[in-house]
């Protein structure tokens, strides 16, 4: 899982149909105290309706986002937002 900042939206006329209707945000890696984690980034489907700015937790593992969205194995997803994020506290 990536603890992730969500820092934009992609947008496309022309796409796999699966993507029909779905939500697709472009999520930045964030370390535990919320700064960036280089420059790693993924496009994950949302499932939480997050938002520009939020705190999200990204399941970034296709078969897994496949079980998640209950989709067939071949579906070409690899990113789903699972969570959107309160607050997060290190030990």
């Amino acid at each position: 899982m990536i603890l992730g900042r969500v820092t934009g939206t992609v947008v496309s006329t022309v796409q796999h149909e699966f993507y029909q209707g779905r939500k697709q945000l472009i999520v930045r890696a964030l370390l535990p105290d919320g700064s960036f984690d280089g420059d790693k980034y993924v496009i994950a489907v949302d499932q939480v309706g997050a938002g520009v700015g939020q705190t999200v937790l990204v399941k970034d593992e296709g078969n897994s986002a496949r079980q998640l969205l209950d989709l067939d194995k071949n579906a070409p997803v690899r990113s789903v937002i699972i969570g959107i994020v309160d607050a997060v506290e290190e030990s």
